[in-house]
C-alpha cells in the first residue's frame, strides 16, 4: 500500500472520462455540438494530451465554456503540468453553479490530488479542504486530506481524518489498515494493532493488514508473531511484488512505511471518484 493516493493521479481519478460519462449537463452544457466536441476532446486528451491541450485552448476561447476548460485541465494533468491541472480544476470549482455542490466538491478533490502529485501540499490540503466543506459526508474526501497529511507527518490530522471515514464507512478494511499505518507512523503502536487486528478480523488473508500487524508487531518485540506474518505474505504474493518486498524487509528485522502513507507512492484506496457528477 503507499501513503499518497492513485486514481492519485488524474489519470486514475478518472478525470479523462467524459463528465457524467454522457452529458454535460453538470457543467450546464447539453446541446449535441457541445457534447461532440467535449468527447472527442476528452479522447485525444487520454491518448495524446500534448496535442489535446491547444485544441481545448481554443475551444475554450472560442466559448467552449466550463466543458472546454475543464478539457485543458485533463490535457495539462494528463502532459505532466501537474500544478496548472490544479489550478485550472480550482478555477472550474469556483465557476461552477452553487447549487452543485457534490460537482464543486470533486472538481476540488481532484484539484487536491493534482496539487499532491505536483508536490504542493499546503494547497493540496486547501482544495481538500474546501472539497470536505461542501461534501462532508464523502469517506472518500476524508482519506484523500488523511494522505496528504501522510505526505508531511501531520499524524494526528491523518488519523482525525481516518476516523471521519470510518465514522461513514465502518469496517472498511482498507481505511483500518492505513489508520494502522498512521498510528504506527506516529509512535502509538497499541493503536496500531487495535486496527490491524479489526481489518484482520474482517479480511484475514489481507496481505497490507498482514504486513501492517507484522511491523508493529516488530516493533513491539513480538519478533516471532511479526515473522509469522511477513511469511503468510509471502505465501500469498507473488515473489516480485512490493508486498513481498516489504515482508523480506520485515524478516530482516527492517521497519517500512505503508505504500499508501509513502510520498509518492500509489493512491489505492477504495475510491469511487471517477469523472465529476
Amino acid at each position: 500500500m503507499s501513503f499518497v493516493r492513485p486514481t492519485m493521479l488524474l489519470a486514475s481519478l478518472a478525470l479523462a472520462s467524459p463528465v457524467a460519462a454522457q452529458s454535460l449537463e453538470p457543467f450546464g452544457q447539453t446541446s449535441p455540438d457541445h457534447l461532440r466536441r467535449y468527447t472527442e476532446c476528452m479522447s485525444l486528451a487520454r491518448k495524446e494530451p500534448l496535442r489535446a491541450l491547444p485544441m481545448a485552448e481554443k475551444w475554450a476561447a472560442e466559448g467552449g465554456g466550463l466543458g472546454a476548460r475543464h478539457c485543458v485541465a485533463v490535457s495539462m494533468y494528463l502532459a505532466g503540468r501537474l500544478a496548472d491541472a490544479a489550478a485550472q480544476l480550482e478555477a472550474i470549482a469556483a465557476d461552477v453553479d452553487p447549487e452543485r455542490p457534490g460537482l464543486r466538491a470533486e472538481l476540488y478533490a481532484q484539484a487536491g490530488q493534482a496539487w499532491l502529485g505536483a508536490g504542493q501540499t499546503a494547497k493540496a490540503a486547501v482544495a481538500q479542504s474546501r472539497a470536505l466543506a461542501l461534501k462532508s459526508d464523502d469517506a472518500d474526501l476524508w482519506v484523500d486530506r488523511a494522505l496528504t497529511y501522510a505526505t508531511t507527518g501531520e499524524w494526528p490530522r491523518a488519523v482525525s481524518d481516518f476516523n471521519h471515514a470510518l465514522a461513514l464507512r465502518k469496517d472498511d478494511v482498507e481505511i483500518l489498515v492505513l489508520r494502522s499505518a498512521a498510528w504506527r507512523s506516529a509512535g502509538d503502536m497499541t493503536q496500531s494493532l487495535i486496527d490491524a487486528q479489526a481489518a484482520l478480523k474482517i479480511a484475514p488473508d489481507n496481505t497490507d493488514a498482514l504486513l501492517e500487524r507484522g511491523f508493529t508487531l516488530l516493533a513491539r518485540g513480538d519478533t516471532r508473531a511479526g515473522e509469522a506474518d511477513f511469511n503468510k505474505v509471502l505465501q500469498l504474493v507473488p515473489p516480485d511484488s512490493e508486498a513481498a518486498r516489504r515482508a523480506k524487509i520485515g524478516l530482516e528485522g527492517g521497519q517500512a512505511m505503508s505504500s499508501k502513507l509513502s510520498p509518492g507512492g500509489p493512491a489505492q484506496t477504495g475510491q469511487k471518484k471517477g469523472a465529476p457528477r
